[in-house]
């Protein structure tokens, strides 16, 4: 948190979220640079600052578990698939955090949508040699970040042999 304050944009953020409070414009949405620069807290208010700093865009991503059931989640953009799957109480493991330390958030994916993906890192393969059930359009839900171009995707959760 201390590293906010040091961030350069951090100032002209406050002033912004100050100007908006005098005017009582505080459904104004900014757009651009300021929603990837901003995050920071209204001071003024002592709660998280008006949604103008932040680009809250969102696909929809269906999970699809090893019954077969479909859930269909809301999942925005730059965040990965592992936390989006924990974020919405999808029962995606992820035993090591997102640090590419297992294989426990393997996801299957269409071959059209698998060859939308950036390529695989070598440790990647490595864990993924781990995963049940391997495919050859396997992926880690820690290594894959949401896109607008993965709208509507339904990405497969295989049986983990449990």
């Amino acid at each position: 948190m201390a590293s906010i304050f040091r961030h350069p944009t951090y100032a002209v953020g406050v002033m912004v979220t100050r100007r908006l409070q005098q005017t009582q414009m505080s459904n104004v949405l900014l757009r651009g640079r300021w929603a990837e620069l901003c995050h920071c807290q209204n001071i003024f208010a002592r709660q998280p600052s008006i949604r103008a700093f932040s680009s809250k865009d969102t696909v929809t991503i269906t999970y699809v578990d090893p019954c077969g059931e479909e859930h269909p989640v809301e999942a925005e953009i730059g965040k990965h698939l592992l936390d989006i799957a924990h974020e919405n109480n999808i029962e995606l493991e992820g035993a090591c955090g997102g640090e590419l330390a297992c294989s426990t958030c393997h996801l299957i994916f269409d071959q059209e949508v698998y060859d939308k993906l950036p390529p695989k890192l070598d440790e990647e393969d490595d864990m993924l040699d781990l995963a049940f059930e391997l495919t050859e359009t396997s992926r880690l839900g820690c290594q894959i970040c949401v896109t607008k171009e993965l709208e509507g995707i339904k990405v497969i959760m295989p049986d983990d042999g449990m």
